[in-house]
């Protein structure tokens, strides 16, 4: 198969340019005017800019677009205002009597780029509002980004190119939103720039679930770790997480059962009982990880819809990662908080922790990865096992690992950096997701008693899990 080759930003700006049906606006703020400046550079720009602009003074800005409560301009809500408010004046000034096939569009960004002690790498949102078809309702798209590059001038040439790519996009690319979404890559590399949280809407995409868009950005590699609350709503995670508690619990909840809740409520309780939590400020989030969602070999798409219904229909907000390890989740939560981060485990997870195979990228191995997860003020919360429905319940006592990891394991139990959960319902240590799986999928009776209240009826109504009602 013939190799191709992505557009350059300057060639997409001079198709563009070259298009009579194209026509709009562009608000820059922050980074200065670099995604309008291709299209400056590849002529015929009349042809394409109502307007270029780019109110980098505070008060002018809010004259224009109105003051921001919270002080800030590098937010959504800026930007959301500038597509507004420069969308409005295109449909107000400008008429299509002359042009009739004629499609408006407003362009926006508000970045601030890497400072000069470069402890801040700089972040931003992008976003455009369009018309697909001359005279319809307009479609959103809107992202935000977090920088990688050193340097800003080199962070405000990523901006444009990205910027150019989102314009061409939205105009060339939008029966396929995922399609749209890679080609924001296009000539850039991933190093240089991550998104980490998506939204798009509007007639054209109005059958796009927010919520697949995330977990494409995690498949291409585009960010680590995406966010959607119970609405479905995609969150930008740095709103969510920042300077705030953290309790998570992993799990696969294919479908969520009642030891899954038993975890979460008895880890909830020892957590918040703790003197560094405050209850007004805790996030708690149910993870799944990418590994789990490809445990069959691909990502299955309708399966992992179907987890997520489930989770927001009982209220909970939900965190896709590309973390395998749980020391990566840890670094990644230390970006937005110094607070005290709890995660809720089964035996057989902790056990895990202390697999050498996961470190073997390490130059410290194990120690490494420990030093990152409790050099963070982190606590684990471990649910008990039972292996044997006649046998013992396990507990981390129990815990079979190398010997020389035993004195690390019994210095973090010594510190409670490492605790049992207490008070657990022994009548749900027996619920296994994956045979509550097997038992929806093959028509078996009595899977409805291993799950909490409502979920059946949820997997019911909506028939996920491969479950199939008689009427089907």
């Amino acid at each position: 198969m013939p190799q191709t080759f992505a557009l350059t930003a300057a060639q997409k700006a001079l198709q563009i340019n070259l298009d009579e049906n194209i026509y709009g606006s562009f608000a820059e703020i922050g980074a200065g005017q670099e995604t309008v400046r291709h299209f400056f550079r590849a002529g015929g720009a009349s042809g394409t800019i109502a307007k270029a602009m780019s109110a980098y003074d505070k008060a002018f800005s809010d004259a224009i677009y109105g003051v921001e409560t919270d002080g800030r301009y590098v937010t959504l809500s800026r930007l959301q205002k500038m597509l507004r408010h420069e969308y409005a004046l295109m449909e107000a000034r400008l008429n299509n009597e002359d042009l009739p096939n004629r499609k408006f569009f407003a362009y926006a960004n508000t970045v601030a780029t890497i400072n000069f002690t470069k402890r801040f790498k700089g972040h931003g949102w992008m976003g455009i509002r369009f018309q697909s078809e001359a005279g319809g309702a307009p479609n959103d798209v809107w992202f935000h980004i977090r920088m990688r590059e050193e340097e800003a001038r080199l962070q405000q040439e990523t901006i444009g190119d990205m910027g150019v790519n989102l314009i061409f996009g939205a105009f060339f690319k939008n029966q396929d939103v995922n399609e749209l979404l890679i080609s924001l890559f296009d000539n850039i590399h991933k190093d240089k720039m991550e998104i980490d949280m998506i939204h798009v809407d509007g007639p054209t995409f109005k059958d796009v679930d927010n919520r697949l868009l995330s977990l494409q950005l995690l498949k291409h590699g585009m960010t680590d770790a995406v966010i959607f609350g119970p609405d479905g709503t995609n969150i930008l995670p740095a709103s969510l997480l920042y300077k705030k508690n953290i309790l998570a619990l992993r799990g696969s909840f294919r479908p969520v059962t009642k030891v899954n809740l038993d975890m979460l409520q008895k880890g909830y309780e020892q957590f918040t009982a703790e003197k560094r939590v405050d209850k007004d400020r805790l996030v708690v989030l149910f993870e799944i990880t990418l590994h789990n969602l490809k445990a069959d070999g691909a990502i299955n798409e309708q399966d992992f819809l179907d987890r997520a219904e489930v989770l927001c229909s009982l209220g909970h907000t939900v965190l896709i990662s590309n973390y395998q390890e749980y020391y990566k989740l840890v670094e990644y939560f230390s970006r937005y908080t110094k607070s005290r981060m709890g995660l809720i485990m089964g035996l057989t997870n902790l056990k895990e922790i202390f697999n050498d195979k996961y470190y073997q990228g390490l130059s410290g191995g194990t120690l490494q990865a420990m030093g990152v997860l409790f050099s963070n003020d982190l606590k684990m919360y471990t649910y008990p096992s039972q292996p044997d429905p006649n046998g013992p319940v396990q507990q981390i006592k129990d815990l079979d690992i190398h010997p020389r990891l035993k004195p690390l394991l019994d210095y973090l139990l010594n510190n409670r950096r490492v605790v049992d959960i207490q008070d657990f319902d022994r009548e749900v240590l027996q619920i296994f997701s994956p045979k509550v799986l097997g038992m929806i999928k093959d028509g078996k009776a009595g899977w409805e008693d291993f799950l909490p209240p409502y979920v059946d009826v949820i997997i019911k109504e909506k028939e996920l899990f491969g479950y199939r009602s008689s009427t089907s």
